[in-house]
């Protein structure tokens, strides 16, 4: 499941273009390279008037530091550092660490470059596009025939629009695997905020005109979900999840039967176990805990594990033995726990997070776990031993508006696909190798 939150046009019909290291399967205008020359001249322009940037060289270490100047190793003498503010002298800390920042993403590209492709053959991802004035649009793009060289997505025309921030999203099992479409869905004005089950058949063009699409259509009123999950456990058949400020609340889509279970902070990311009867939780205050289903919301004894970490907690991911689980907060961290000895035996290191909300992707039947850092750089380590494998920078500069959205399959396109990583950014869609 993936939440993509890039700016998307109406889009139908087949798009093929073949670009070196992704596939960009949206707009055929070639602008990642267009912004990688412009950037490469930008710098090469900007060396005429201000001095190179490469401050971390073994140059730069040989000489002596002096407070408010910069030494360049490329022409060898000190430059003063003024304010950043001050619009007469281009050269601040602000501006070397962006033209650092931005050299090395340029650096990285290349080195994407020499990367393979991957051939796929088809699949579906449910996606929510954030619109400029205001509101989201949500919808299923189908990804069929990804094989070199002839590459199609196509957008389905029944988009959905609502003027409402879609907060949280997942899919949902209700009539068989991966039927439905979960939302939770922001108040707006006077309207409360709701989550919204919607049949995956809504948005497919296939069906005859006059004949009703199959499925359930309901929604619920939910104030201020943060987070949603829908269960596959047969102790919780028909059930779903939403964390909201200070409260979990339980909710059978079938019966309307509603658990409510009180926090002491915000729940911010969710999930079922499947072998067993708990509701994984992570919180604002860096909590995270599991709900005993059996127990009911009466008394204290549903809390089952508790596990602290020290920044608020925007994913939890538990792996497939239901033994450990995975966690990611707002500091950065990564850590595996150990459910048994509620330890953390492992941490990933390299996150960048400061304050966003930022996803996990685990992926055990390929051995390796994928996070987008708030720099904007997808980071895939090995599951086992926490070794960063890749780094792969953002197709655009990096932008706090422009934090990419990722999506990894190991059979990307169905059982006889090859792994990939599909990666939203902008108005874009590119696809990665992975070997």
């Amino acid at each position: 499941m993936n939440k993509s939150s890039w700016q998307s046009r109406r889009r139908h019909g087949r798009r093929s273009h073949q670009q070196n290291p992704w596939y960009r399967l949206h707009d055929p205008e070639d602008r990642s390279d267009s912004q990688t020359a412009q950037s490469a001249q930008d710098s090469s322009h900007g060396d005429d008037e201000s001095p190179s940037t490469s401050s971390g060289t073994a140059g730069a270490s040989s000489v002596p530091e002096l407070p408010g100047f910069y030494f360049d190793p490329e022409k060898k003498r000190y430059f003063r550092l003024l304010p950043g503010h001050n619009n007469c002298n281009p050269l601040t800390k602000e501006s070397i660490r962006q033209k650092e920042m931005e050299s090395k993403r340029l650096r990285l590209l290349e080195e994407e470059d020499k990367q393979k492709k991957a051939d796929t053959n088809s699949d579906r991802l449910f996606t929510v596009n954030d619109v400029k004035v205001g509101g989201s649009k949500y919808g299923i793009i189908n990804l069929q025939s990804l094989k070199t060289p002839t590459l199609k997505v196509f957008m389905h025309e029944n988009l959905y629009f609502t003027n409402r921030k879609v907060n949280s999203v997942c899919w949902a099992s209700l009539n068989h695997l991966d039927s439905h479409i979960l939302l939770c869905l922001m108040g707006l004005a006077e309207t409360p905020g709701c989550a919204t089950l919607l049949p995956a058949s809504l948005f497919v063009n296939s069906h005859p005109a006059g004949i009703d699409r199959p499925g359930m259509l309901c929604s619920f009123r939910i104030p201020g979900a943060w987070s949603c999950a829908w269960s596959l456990n047969i102790q919780a058949n028909n059930c779903f999840s939403t964390g909201l400020s200070r409260r979990v609340l339980l909710t059978n889509v079938v019966t309307g039967h509603r658990q409510s279970f009180g926090t002491n902070s915000d729940v911010l990311a969710q999930q079922f176990a499947l072998m067993v009867p708990l509701l994984f939780n992570g919180c604002r205050s860096g909590e995270i805990f599991a709900i005993d289903l059996r127990c009911g919301n009466q008394g204290k004894g549903w809390k089952a594990t508790r596990l602290f970490h020290d920044s608020a907690v925007t994913s939890v991911r538990i792996l497939q033995d239901e033994q450990y689980l995975m966690a990611s907060d707002m500091a950065g961290k990564i850590k595996l726990w150990d459910l048994r000895t509620t330890k953390c035996i492992r941490q990933y290191e390299g996150h960048v997070n400061e304050y966003a909300y930022l996803p996990l992707h685990v992926h055990e039947e390929e051995g390796i776990l994928v996070a987008v850092g708030q720099d904007c750089y997808t980071r895939i380590w090995s599951l086992h031993d926490a070794h960063l494998l890749r780094t792969i920078p953002s197709p655009y500069p990096a932008s706090k508006a422009d934090i990419p959205s990722v999506a990894f399959s190991s059979r990307l396109g169905g059982s006889r696909g090859a792994p990939g990583l599909l990666m939203a950014v902008g108005q874009d869609l590119y696809c990665y190798s992975y070997s």
